[in-house]
């Protein structure tokens, strides 16, 4: 005969597994990842920073270091903010708040770094999580570490589009600022950052892609 307290016991005891579940799961995506990345030489692990970001600094919130950006432009923006999709990832047109620091609003565009289509580097930064807390924390890009290269990223401002494809991928040390300088002088490109594993963040995950 099944008792009361049985049943209680055993529905704790299942939405202890459950929940437990939701924390191993994205770490062990992404150790695969990590291992893919490591074999295809994708992957760049960096201990410390390799280079020094002009107005860049590296702050700290209940020890979660993140990047912040004093950087003030000559001309003023025209626009507040942009949409990104990655239909990879099921993303579809997320505000991305233009020359932000507040990653509790959602997406983040670096202050100072490159606007869509312009030379340099878009980039954003946004927030992972365990599957249950992504919609409570805005974590769009809890499922970044499934982007594989190819993948197209587009950004649409006003009546604009900019389409870049992913051409790599990389996992830096948190207080590495050298991953907002673009590949090149040259080229247009756009970054995607976020922590990792998922719910974590003992790491930084960048997402690289160039305007095509």
């Amino acid at each position: 005969m099944i008792t009361t307290g049985k049943v209680i016991s055993l529905l704790f005891l299942s939405v202890g597994i459950f929940a437990l579940i939701q924390v191993i799961l994205p770490v062990l995506s992404f150790k695969v990842l990590e291992l893919k990345l490591l074999k295809s030489d994708q992957i760049l692990v960096s201990p410390l920073n390799r280079s020094e970001v002009l107005g860049v600094s590296i702050k700290n919130d209940v020890d979660f270091p993140y990047f912040y950006s004093v950087v003030e432009r000559l001309t003023p923006v025209p626009y507040h903010q942009f949409d990104l999709s990655v239909p990879s990832l099921n993303l579809n047109k997320i505000t991305v708040y233009v020359d932000s620091n507040e990653l509790a609003l959602g997406l983040a565009h670096l202050s100072g770094s490159a606007l869509p289509g312009e030379k340099g580097n878009v980039f954003i930064s946004g927030h992972s999580a365990i599957p249950l807390a992504a919609k409570e924390v805005k974590a769009y890009f809890n499922k970044l570490p499934e982007v594989r290269k190819d993948d197209a990223i587009f950004v649409t401002v006003g009546g604009t589009q900019y389409s870049y494809k992913v051409i790599d991928i990389k996992v830096v040390n948190p207080k590495d600022t050298s991953v907002i300088i673009p590949p090149d002088s040259q080229g247009r490109y756009i970054s995607l950052m976020t922590c990792v594993p998922p719910g974590l963040n003992t790491k930084r995950l960048v997402v690289i892609g160039k305007l095509i």
